[in-house]
Parts: structure tokens; sequence; C-alpha cells
């Protein structure tokens, strides 16, 4: 009967409706992290003098990460890279960091990415943070007042997180979201997930307590954390703060355009 064909249809399209919300809800992790383990390449390919670095937590989980001398040691910048992959995969913008500017750069595996331990949480990422922290002041010899802090997207909400209790010299977010809820409820909008996600990294009402120069920087095509999002975390912010949009980038390519080096120049300048 075509009335009990479309009634089978409609029951699979529940259960499969319904499985997807659960893996969401109880999978929650696997929609968030993208880790990989073995790294693709190290600063020693980019022709980067650098120091292998092993951080431990206050919850005793070993960190790997890179500590890369700059040619001048007005500002040490800490590094909190995004959610998919590992350092290995960001060789090419250190290597740009490092030669366009001159800074001491400081960068870690989270926990579960590349020869970090342990498996990522938002509680995790948070000391890992912390940490990372504590030990760009032991490798560059600067205070955190002299610590420029970069988060790019998901590293934006861990930045937040760690500028917010944290005197710095600046925060540098690019391509950063308000909150995992806000990027669930972008991204899967057929599905009420936003109220039950446990992982939150809500900067929205955390920017607020930044006391630092903040820019933000975005590309106009971001498919991933849109552009809105990234101005509404903006206007949660304080003065003084500069939203910089890209133009034609997209989530991941903002720092091959000239304008991503030459504002990250200028605002680094005025500090």
């Amino acid at each position: 009967m075509p009335g009990a064909r479309w009634a089978r249809r409609l029951l699979l399209f529940l259960v499969v409706l319904g499985l997807l919300y659960a893996g969401l809800v109880f999978g929650e992790r696997l929609f968030i992290y993208f880790p990989t383990r073995e790294l693709a390449a190290s600063p020693a390919d980019a022709g980067l003098e650098f120091v292998d670095v092993t951080v431990e937590t206050d919850d005793g989980v070993n960190l790997h990460g890179w500590w890369v001398p700059g040619r001048t040691d007005e500002v040490t910048l800490l590094w909190f890279h995004g959610n998919a992959g590992n350092l290995g995969d960001r060789v090419g913008l250190l290597e740009l960091l490092h030669d366009e500017l001159g800074i001491g750069i400081f960068a870690i595996d989270y926990r579960g990415y590349g020869r970090s331990q342990g498996k990522p949480s938002e509680a995790g990422l948070y000391a890992d943070a912390q940490a990372a922290l504590e030990a760009a002041k032991n490798h560059s010899g600067a205070d955190s007042e002299e610590i420029v802090i970069f988060g790019q997207s998901l590293g934006g909400a861990v930045a937040v997180k760690l500028a917010s209790s944290q005197p710095v010299r600046g925060v540098v977010l690019e391509a950063a979201f308000t909150s995992i809820r806000d990027m669930a409820r972008h991204h899967y909008s057929f599905l009420p997930v936003g109220p039950l996600l446990r992982t939150s990294f809500d900067s929205e009402s955390r920017i607020a307590r930044i006391d630092t120069p903040l820019l933000m920087i975005h590309g106009q095509d971001d498919d991933i954390v849109p552009l809105d999002m990234g101005r509404k975390l903006f206007a949660a912010a304080k003065e003084p703060k500069e939203f910089s949009e890209v133009e034609g980038a997209g989530h991941n390519d903002v720092y091959l355009r000239a304008e991503f080096t030459a504002t990250l120049k200028r605002f680094l300048d005025t500090l």
C-alpha cells in the first residue's frame, strides 16, 4: 500500500535523524576535535632554528611544542592552532610569522594532538593553554605583559579563556566563533542539539573580561565560522579593538593574503 510505504520511509527518516542527533550529543567530541598524530613537517624543514619542547600540565599531561626564537625579543607570540591536524600542518604559517615579523613564537599541540599525550577536552585544552603560557615565559625570558596570544578558530576560544584571566600584551583572534553551541546551531540547524552539548567554549561570555588590545581577523568567505559570528563576538569585546575582514579568504587561507601580515604587523607595532 502506498500509505504503508510512506510510513516506512518516514520511520526510517526519523530513525536516521535520531541516530544523528544521538551521535552529535553523546559523541560530540568526535564532531569538535580532529587530531592527527604524525607530524608532517617541523620548523627545520623551513630552515628555522627551533627547540623541541615538552610541557607538563597541572594534571600531569605531557605536551609537545616548539619554541622558534625571533630576531627581536620585543614581542613573543603564544600561538594556538585550530581543531584539526597538529603543529606539523602549520609550519608554513610559523615560517611566515617568523620571517615577516621577526618575532619569537611558542606553539604547542593540545593533548591528543601530534606527540602530546592524552585526549582533548574543553577543560583539558584550557589546562594546556595555561601550561603553555608558563613555558613560553620560561623559554622566551618574557613575562606575561610581553606576550601576545594568537588563537585560530578553536584556538581562538582557548586564547580568549586564557587572556580573560591573565595580563598579556595583546590578543589576536583569527576566524574565532562565539561558542560551540552557536556553531552546532549553524551547522546542524535542523537538530536542537545546542542546549544538550556539554562542551561550550563560550567565548562570547568571556571576551569582555579581556583588558588588553584585541585584533580579530576573519575571512569574508569563511564557510566554517561565518563572518557574522565573528562580528558578533567582536561586538561583545571591550575597546581597544579592531576587526579586519580579509576579502576573498576562507577559513584556512587567511594567512596567505598579504593583508594578513600587514594588519598583524601594524597591530603589534601599536602595542
